[in-house]
């Protein structure tokens, strides 16, 4: 309901922020979404089929989620009620279920859009559920978070989630230009700064809008900036980036995969990007350590020594000298040869382990500190391989209850080529000494 100060219009002249003066009118007018928008897009055909439904809307920060929900409601004829989950509580949520049922008996229907979902706890969303099934609200949640793991499964299966690409370069010069147009003048702004500018946006609309307006702020009559000048006026703009959050875990992972894949420039590019976002560098010379195990192993033994060297000597010298002995592990671990072999077998000893209980070892390999174990049979029979010839006796060490297991496998790569052979010729061995026995 609108207040007195509305009713009165005595808003009309206070000063509006440009993303505010710039927000589409119809949905045909969202940049960067086409995919959605456009004439084949996924809610343009909702809208066509008359139903639009709960819908959750996943993507980074100013994309457009809040204005299209908008407009959405206005397309639909519901009446359009906004609430963030950062702010509101269950109290809140009954007030806005309540209001909607009131209207539901007049004939209206209720767009609720709740900005961060994924901010609710499970139990506060579960209390979405009945208003969503009888139709009381068309929910429309927006998350920067995939929804798969921030949003409970019962909400996720009786709503569709619909994708939000971050803005590219060609939607942010189509806003750059649209701002021109609604404030009748230029940017002052030379081509190179111009492409600096939407670098600096980082695919999120509403921050070019704000840059924008601090561009005009301060710039002089006349002037015009190039791409260094722009730099020191608007400073920098932090990547979007969240330790805790998505940013984390796809960039983690994007640094795993690259160096995984054997794309060292990929990789170094990876590792500038989490270290120029405020990335804790110890955390990552903790998952080059990983790397090394997980993925090189024993093709390359040197790796876990150089991962572990990068981790110390960045713990001594600190940034930003330190950095540059991380950059070299990961040069290191993504030209090193790769293997898994003892990444397998390992899960695989575990999972042996685990099912075969408290298997006894054969008592060949026990000791016998007294004369009853000795009586017992433990040890007995033991050959001490560095007696035998090829310092190697054959015998058998597995439980009997379990038998012999093969878990280890080198590949042929690297240094595990040599383990190879080795074991090989130990595998010829054996079969010849248990021949003789």
């Amino acid at each position: 309901m609108p207040n007195l100060f509305d009713a009165a219009g005595l808003d009309r002249d206070v000063p509006r922020p440009l993303a505010d003066r710039l927000r589409p009118a119809r949905l045909e007018d969202v940049v960067g979404q086409e995919h959605l928008t456009g004439p084949d897009g996924a809610l343009t055909r909702l809208l066509r089929s008359g139903s639009v439904g709960s819908l959750v809307f996943w993507g980074p920060p100013g994309t457009g989620k809040t204005t299209v929900a908008r407009l959405l409601a206005g397309e639909t004829d519901l009446v359009f009620e906004q609430m963030s989950a950062i702010f509101s509580g269950v109290a809140d949520l009954k007030k806005a279920f309540e209001a909607a049922r009131a209207r539901r008996q007049t004939g209206k229907g209720t767009l609720l859009f709740v900005d961060e979902i994924h901010r609710f706890n499970r139990a506060q969303l579960d209390a979405f559920l009945p208003v969503m099934e009888d139709g009381t609200i068309t929910l429309v949640g927006a998350t920067t978070e995939n929804p798969s793991f921030a949003l409970n499964a019962a909400l996720l299966s009786r709503a569709r989630v619909m994708t939000f690409h971050a803005l590219d370069e060609t939607a942010l010069q189509a806003l750059l230009s649209r701002a021109e147009e609604v404030e009748g003048r230029p940017l002052p702004l030379d081509e190179e700064a111009r492409l600096s500018l939407v670098r600096m946006a980082d695919g999120d609309g509403r921050a070019a809008l704000t840059l924008i307006e601090e561009l005009w702020r301060a710039a002089g009559e006349g002037e015009v900036f190039s791409a260094a000048q722009l730099q020191e006026v608007l400073q920098r703009r932090a990547p979007i980036y969240d330790k805790s959050q998505d940013g984390h875990y796809n960039l983690i992972s994007a640094l795993h995969k690259t160096v995984r894949g054997s794309d060292p420039d990929a990789a170094l590019y990876y590792l500038a990007r989490m270290l120029d976002a405020g990335e804790d560098p110890l955390y990552l010379g903790r998952r080059l350590v990983r790397m090394a195990v997980e993925d090189i192993g024993l093709a390359d033994p040197q790796a876990l020594v150089i991962a572990n060297a990068a981790k110390d000597a960045y713990d001594f010298l600190g940034s930003p000298e330190g950095e540059l002995a991380l950059a070299q592990a990961v040069i290191y671990l993504a030209t090193a040869p790769k293997s898994n072999a003892a990444y397998v077998a390992y899960k695989q000893a575990r999972r042996v382990a685990k099912e075969g209980g408290s298997a006894m070892p054969p008592k060949v390999i026990l000791n016998a500190p007294t004369k009853f174990m000795k009586s017992e049979g433990y040890g007995d029979g033991y050959a001490y391989d560095h007696d035998q010839p090829d310092a190697f006796s054959g015998q058998d060490y597995w439980p009997e209850a379990i038998g012999r297991q093969s878990f280890y496998a080198p590949v042929e790569r690297g240094f595990e080529r040599e383990i190879g052979k080795r074991l090989a010729w130990w595998q010829k061995l054996r079969a010849e000494r248990q021949d003789e026995q």
